[in-house]
């Protein structure tokens, strides 16, 4: 084990609040981690340190912490720029303390490469070193392996109960201007409870699923009850944005070998990994698991060199031309863009793949359809009518890819709840007669 990294790691070890005072300056561009890797203690600190400090801009996504950098009495000393709304950040962007900067998640890392939004300061969460003195960015490689080799200055928090991941997810303690040593155990995030919706959809789902897929599979009771469904299924692969508990259970049941896959032959290759400290635990140096940054993971041409990628995501709104909603209800921002455009394209690209939208077909207690004649005014289109494939409800799955408007229409309602079939084929009689 060599001393002169372990004697940089000494000298360069500080508090969060000293680490703030000397990186940070009015005007800087910052960049946080990533959802359950949020740098927590950071964040505290710049809210302390907040009176010295003016027009400081903060990118982040999801933000599994303590917000302190979007309480209110930061208005004027941080303006947050977010890529994706949570439950931390969504009253912000009500009260307009948040603005938003639209983009695929793939093309995040080019925004810092090229000046888009320069970053100035990485406030990172990263594990303790291993013998040769690399940290491993743990559970967000994402935009956050990017950004850090980016910043003109990196400021980390390395998280003793962080675990170490390999992939293209290590950097060296040399490379981290200030380190400030915690011992925090991540967030969990719970399982959404699988009802019997839910479940009918996983159902109809996995049918459309064979041995030897490569799937990308994201978060919620949804995707869990298609892993669920999945369990006669053998060597699926995952090549996926994120993973959460379900991944893992499919693992350990023998049911995930990466066999078939065509890239990152027998490893799970991800970006993010959220979910609970069993979850945690069983990833911690699994030489199984890699994790690769978002713009290597979501690009629609890596996710493309997968044969038979079966992407499952999930949306908010689709109207009758296959325009689909998944980030905003109206004029009113709920989350973000994140991958789906990505994955969407991606499995297009690929040998025998598919992708899959899946959603309930009502919302607020079966008063609302999710299958609309028409996006509302101001609605955002995440995904276009030309990269829809199969779109899933309770009611069954439909392809629109191939069919003409009036079809794919038609196909739609075969699928919405039968409470609003007749408005909806009223809609097509007027349009299309």
């Amino acid at each position: 084990m060599s001393t002169n990294w372990q004697e940089y790691y000494a000298s360069h070890t500080t508090t969060a609040l000293s680490a703030v005072q000397a990186a940070v300056k009015s005007g800087d561009f910052l960049v946080f981690g990533h959802a359950v890797a949020a740098p927590s203690d950071l964040s505290k600190a710049l809210f302390e340190d907040r009176e010295r400090l003016t027009d400081v801009k903060v990118f982040h996504m999801l933000y599994f912490a303590e917000p302190w950098h979007l309480r209110p009495e930061m208005k004027g000393h941080v303006q947050p720029i977010l890529n994706f709304l949570d439950k931390n950040s969504r009253p912000a962007f009500r009260e307009k303390r948040v603005d938003y900067l639209p983009c695929h998640f793939h093309e995040l890392p080019s925004f810092f490469e090229e000046g888009v939004y320069p970053v100035d300061v990485a406030f990172i969460s990263v594990s303790e070193p291993n013998e040769e003195g690399y940290c491993s960015f743990g559970v967000s490689c994402d935009y956050t392996k990017p950004a850090a080799e980016c910043a003109r200055i990196v400021v980390a928090e390395v998280n003793k109960q962080m675990p170490f991941i390999g992939g293209d997810n290590l950097i060296h303690v040399t490379k981290l201007d200030y380190i400030v040593p915690v011992d925090r155990p991540l967030v969990e995030i719970p399982p959404a409870p699988i009802g019997e919706v839910e479940q009918r959809i996983g159902e109809i789902c996995a049918e459309l699923i064979e041995d030897g897929d490569t799937l990308q599979i994201g978060i919620g009771a949804i995707p869990d009850a298609v892993l669920q469904c999945l369990q006669g299924r053998k060597d699926l692969g995952l090549h996926t944005e994120m993973f959460t508990d379900g991944v893992m259970h499919m693992i350990q049941s023998g049911h995930v070998t990466g066999e078939k896959k065509t890239l990152h032959h027998r490893k799970v290759a991800s970006s993010i990994i959220m979910g609970s400290k069993a979850l945690y635990d069983f990833i911690d140096h699994n030489e199984m698991i890699e994790m690769y940054p978002v713009n290597h993971m979501n690009d629609p041409y890596v996710i493309g060199q997968n044969d038979r990628m079966v992407s499952i995501n999930s949306c908010l709104e689709i109207d009758l031309y296959g325009q689909v909603a998944s980030e905003a209800i109206g004029l009113e921002q709920f989350s973000g863009t994140g991958g789906q455009v990505d994955y969407l394209r991606g499995a297009k690209r690929s040998r025998g793949g598919r992708s899959i939208l899946a959603f309930t077909s009502t919302a607020k207690g079966g008063t609302v359809s999710r299958i609309v004649p028409v996006l509302p005014p101001g609605a955002t289109v995440t995904s276009g009518r030309n990269e829809v494939d199969y779109i899933a409800t309770e009611y069954g799955a439909v392809r629109l890819r191939g069919l003409t408007l009036r079809e794919r229409a038609l196909a739609l309602v075969s699928i919405a709840h039968p409470d609003f079939r007749p408005g909806l084929m009223a809609a097509i009689e007027e349009r299309f007669s």
